[in-house]
């Protein structure tokens, strides 16, 4: 009779009633974790496992029930058809909150799912502005987007790296060529000439006759939208062609892997940007990168302490609303204000974060060193 009063009780909260101290609430995470950036899927789906566990570890109670999240990981593979299968996948296992996807290509077309679903959804690394400007009221972001690093990569490639001519490459999907295109704009409006613009796709390994026609224009820069697995490539086959021009890549590009894929044809002459602070300079970065690296043997590559707040940013808004059901906690999600391990986490109207920055990198000593952050 006290079970079935206590069942009654969490129906009445909206929490469902399968285990009177233990209410199951499912956060769904979606990545490439199979194919040539699963490096960067898994660094995103460890940084949400991550937050997962501490809240579990904290007892956290809402709606007078103790929770304990799940963490339901999909693998999209950096697809956007895949991406959409899986986000449906995640709205019929009525999962309360969604991080992800990685990659802006299948962050928008998934987000429709979304949206249909009431499901809120927040990416931790998508950069595309398209994402946050459908009129979607489920969508948000933890990070800069690209109208903004497209025009910290454009002012650093003129102004600090004096470049008059850049010559842009970018692999068709949302991210980089929507990155590309900011790039291009900033460059030409503060002076700069775009020699060429040329195109791969995300799955190319081969660039010697897009760079051998690069090559005749003599650009000063070289900026590729696109990711590490063909920013190594591109980077050995420059050297390969004796290109001596200075390479540029977003966030996409700006990771440990890049440096190994490219081995010795990385030099002093390659920089990156990434669309937010790096972990070793947020206040806490230390000790995460330490409990990541225990808990999960791998070092933080990108962007895991920014899932890591997407998920928090989620379990906040719950607690907020005193309830996880999508409907109720919504709207505390889009009043949220809260101090984030990777800054202050709130959002405009449209869901974008209302202060990202984006850090400028250069290879020096064997990695990324950060030399700028634009505000």
């Amino acid at each position: 009779m006290k079970r079935t009063a206590i069942a009654l009780s969490l129906l009445a909260l909206g929490l469902p009633a399968a285990h009177a101290k233990d209410v199951v609430v499912k956060i769904g995470h979606v990545a490439p974790l199979t194919g040539p950036i699963s490096h960067l899927g898994k660094d995103n789906e460890y940084g949400a496992r991550l937050a997962i566990e501490e809240a579990n570890a904290k007892g956290i109670t809402i709606g007078g029930a103790k929770v304990k999240f799940e963490l339901m990981a999909e693998d999209d593979q950096a697809d956007p058809r895949t991406g959409t299968t899986v986000a449906q996948r995640l709205a019929d296992a009525s999962v309360k909150g969604v991080v992800g996807h990685l990659n802006s290509g299948t962050t928008i077309p998934a987000s429709r799912i979304y949206e249909q679903a009431g499901i809120p959804v927040i990416t931790p690394s998508a950069t595309n502005p398209k994402y946050t400007q459908q009129g979607y009221k489920v969508t948000f972001r933890v990070i800069a987007n690209d109208i903004q690093q497209g025009a910290a990569v454009g002012r650093f490639a003129v102004e600090k790296l004096k470049a008059k001519r850049i010559a842009i490459i970018d692999d068709r999907t949302a991210y980089g060529q929507g990155l590309a295109d900011q790039v291009a704009n900033i460059a030409k409006a503060i002076g700069a000439t775009v020699v060429s613009r040329e195109y791969t796709t995300d799955k190319a390994t081969d660039f010697l006759a897009i760079l051998t026609k690069i090559k005749a224009t003599q650009p000063d820069v070289i900026f590729y939208g696109g990711m590490d697995a063909q920013g190594g490539p591109m980077l050995r086959q420059m050297k390969q062609l004796a290109i001596n021009a200075k390479f540029l890549t977003g966030d996409g590009g700006c990771t440990p892997e890049i440096i190994k894929l490219a081995g010795d044809a990385i030099s002093d002459n390659a920089y990156c940007t990434q669309a937010g602070l790096p972990a070793d300079k947020l206040a806490g970065g230390d000790a995460f990168k330490k409990k990541f690296k225990e808990r999960f043997g791998a070092e933080v590559q990108i962007y895991s302490p920014y899932s890591y707040d997407a998920t928090w940013a989620l379990i906040e808004a719950m607690k907020a609303a005193d309830s996880t059901e999508p409907a109720k906690y919504l709207p505390a999600l889009k009043r949220l204000s809260y101090q984030g391990l990777t800054g202050p986490i709130a959002f405009d109207d449209k869901g974008d974060l209302k202060k990202g920055v984006v850090t400028v990198f250069a290879y020096k000593g064997g990695k990324w060193e950060p030399v700028e952050v634009v505000q």
